[in-house]
C-alpha cells in the first residue's frame, strides 16, 4: 500500500472520531451542568483544555460562555479541533482514497460533513442542539460500522483501526485528566454531586452502562479509573485500544519498532496501581500516558508514512 493511502486513511478515521468526541462531550456538558447546583459546576471552559485548544480559545474570545465555546467547539473555522473542521478534514483525506473506501462509506462522510456545515445554526441554539450533536454522533458510529462491514479487512483496514484507537486512547486519557481535575473540592455536603460527576465522565466515553454490567458496584471514583484506564473489554477504554492497534500491527510489515511501544505503554498501565492515584500523581500518570501515544504515533509515521507529508494535524492537539 502506498504511504499516502496509509496516511490518509489514518487520519480520516482520526478526524472522523475526534468530531464525534467533541459533540458527545458538548451534549453531556451541557446536562451536567443542569444537574449540579449554581455556583459549583464547572462551566464550559473545561471543554476548551480537553480539546488541547484552551490558549486558541483565549485569543479568540473574551468570556468562556456557552455560546462562545459550543461556536468554538462546532463550528468555528480557526479552530482546527473544531466539529466542521473536523469532518471537512475526514471528508478530504477520503476524497483522495475513494478508490480504497466502499463508495457507501464515501457517501456517508460527506453527506455528514454537509450536514455539519448546512445544520450548523441548529447546533447553535440550545432549542435544537442536542437532535444535531446526536445526529452527527450517530452518523458516525454508521460509517463505522459500514467501514467494518463493507471495507477489506486487509492493511488499509488496519490503518483505518489504528488511527480510531489512538484517537479513542487519547479522548479517554484527556477525559480522565482533566474532569477529575475539575470535579468538587473535597466537602461532605457536596460527595453527593461528586458522583454525578464521575457519572458525566462515564456518560462522555458512552460508557456508563457497560461500567454498571462489568463492575456491579455504584460510581466510584477508584472503579471509574480502573474500568476506563485497565479494562480490556470496552472499546473505548485505554488498554482495549492499545490491544486493538497492537492486533492491527501484527498485520502489517516492518512493525518491530511501533510494537515495541505498545508493549511498553501496555505494561506501564497494566503494572500502575491507578485506583490508588491522587489528583497529582494521576495528573503525572496520565501525562506519561499522552507522551506514550504520542512516540507512537511517532513511530507509526516514521515508519508507514511519507517523510516530506506534513502531520499538522497532529500538532493541532498536544497529544504528545
Amino acid at each position: 500500500m502506498l504511504s499516502r493511502v496509509a496516511e490518509s486513511l489514518y487520519w480520516m478515521a482520526r478526524f472522523i472520531e475526534r468530531a464525534e468526541n467533541s459533540a458527545r462531550l458538548i451534549n453531556v456538558n451541557a446536562n451536567l451542568l443542569l444537574d449540579l447546583p449554581r455556583g459549583i459546576s464547572p462551566g464550559w471552559e473545561p471543554l476548551t483544555v480537553l480539546t488541547g485548544s484552551d490558549d486558541l480559545f483565549a485569543s479568540r474570545y473574551e468570556e468562556y460562555s456557552e455560546r462562545n465555546v459550543v461556536r468554538f467547539l462546532l463550528g468555528d473555522l480557526n479552530n482546527p479541533s473544531s466539529v466542521l473542521v473536523c469532518l471537512s478534514q475526514a471528508r478530504e483525506n477520503a476524497r483522495t482514497v475513494r478508490d480504497i473506501l466502499p463508495r457507501e462509506v464515501w457517501e456517508q462522510i460527506n453527506d455528514l460533513y454537509l450536514f455539519a456545515k448546512d445544520e450548523l445554526s441548529k447546533g447553535l441554539s440550545k432549542r435544537n442542539r442536542y437532535d444535531y450533536l446526536k445526529s452527527i454522533i450517530l452518523h458516525a458510529q454508521q460509517i463505522t460500522g459500514l467501514l467494518a462491514g463493507t471495507m477489506n479487512h486487509d492493511c488499509g483496514y488496519d490503518f483505518v483501526r489504528i488511527g480510531r484507537n489512538l484517537e479513542r486512547a487519547d479522548m479517554t486519557t484527556r477525559i480522565v485528566d482533566v474532569r477529575s481535575a475539575s470535579l468538587l473540592p473535597d466537602q461532605p455536603e457536596l460527595t453527593p454531586f461528586e458522583n454525578i460527576q464521575w457519572m458525566s465522565v462515564l456518560h462522555s466515553l458512552s460508557a456508563y452502562q457497560m461500567y454498571r454490567r462489568h463492575m456491579q458496584v455504584r460510581v466510584r471514583r477508584t472503579d471509574v479509573l480502573t474500568f476506563l484506564l485497565q479494562n480490556t473489554q470496552f472499546p473505548r477504554a485505554f488498554l482495549h485500544c492499545l490491544d486493538a492497534v497492537e492486533n492491527c500491527l501484527h498485520n502489517l510489515p516492518r512493525s518491530d519498532a511501533p510494537l515495541r511501544v505498545v508493549a511498553s505503554d501496555k505494561r506501564f498501565v497494566k503494572e500502575a496501581r491507578v485506583a490508588a492515584l491522587q489528583q497529582s500523581a494521576l495528573h503525572e500518570f496520565i501525562d506519561e500516558l499522552q507522551l506514550g501515544l504520542g512516540n507512537l504515533h511517532t513511530q507509526i509515521a516514521n515508519t508507514y508514512f511519507l517523510a516530506d507529508l506534513s502531520t499538522a494535524a497532529e500538532s493541532q492537539r498536544s497529544s504528545a
